[in-house]
């Protein structure tokens, strides 16, 4: 193992940053970093693209997760061994409650653990849940972009197909049951990686949130037709960016203050 680079996301460990925001998508890092005071690419292995940049003079790293828990808890993970005690998860999901639509921000206070990496990290009966001041800071930043946004739970899954396609799974009956179930509990949206984010975040002291664009919402399509899509995840970027260059501002100024 060479211990002058992370083993997975590849970074020189030399590297030290406390802020990271973590897309899933490697093709989305470089959107992300081009808000970021001198952005530039820092490193690139399997699924996880890492570029650096600044906000107020403080390192802030960009890393892609790949999808689902176990990539994102591995690049969390690492990414902690360089010092980061604070992340902001942007990524995509597809609205569960009605009054979803595509295009719609997601701001998630916590997550249904419906994945396996989580349990890996803490009992069954543990919550995922976001830390309290950064949904504070991204509902603040959502709200100065004038965006359509939710605050609530979601939910994480390890299979894409599963939900939807479930009825193909031998476990279809379970699938559908606990689907229904997270609705009727007013769960928002589903999405892959938030749950093992959140978890891991607790267990290693990490301040957490996670904003998440809507870019479908198939119970609107199964009831009313409504097959739109929105893919562009720049808005959930910008809320993302902002809610993270006003949580440095404030971190720095608590400092000065002791």
């Amino acid at each position: 193992m060479n211990e002058e680079k992370l083993f997975h996301l590849n970074i020189p460990t030399a590297v030290t940053a406390k802020y990271a925001i973590l897309p899933g998508d490697p093709g989305r890092v470089p959107l992300i970093a081009s808000y970021l005071d001198n952005a530039q690419f820092l490193a690139e292995n399997r699924e996880f693209t890492t570029y650096v940049g600044e906000l107020h003079g403080e390192t802030i790293l960009v890393t892609s997760t790949g999808i689902g828990g176990a990539s994102a808890a591995i690049a969390l993970e690492e990414l902690h061994m360089l010092g980061v005690d604070t992340i902001i998860r942007v990524g995509t999901c597809g609205g569960m409650q009605e009054n979803i639509y595509s295009g719609d921000i997601v701001i998630a206070t916590s997550a249904v653990r419906a994945e396996g990496t989580s349990k890996e990290y803490a009992p069954s009966d543990f919550p995922a849940v976001s830390d309290f001041f950064m949904v504070s800071e991204l509902v603040g930043s959502a709200k100065a972009f004038g965006t359509r946004y939710h605050i609530g739970v979601v939910h994480s899954k390890d299979s894409f197909y599963g939900q939807h396609n479930h009825s193909s799974m031998p476990v279809a009956n379970e699938l559908k049951n606990r689907w229904e179930a997270y609705i009727k509990c007013g769960v928002l949206a589903s999405e892959m990686e938030t749950a093992a984010l959140f978890t891991v975040s607790a267990v290693r002291g990490i301040r957490a949130g996670s904003v998440l664009l809507a870019i479908w919402n198939q119970e609107r399509k199964r009831h009313d037709g409504d097959d739109s899509q929105n893919t562009d995840t720049e808005c959930a970027v910008k809320i993302a960016v902002n809610a993270l260059n006003d949580i440095v501002i404030k971190d720095k100024r608590m400092q000065h203050i002791q």
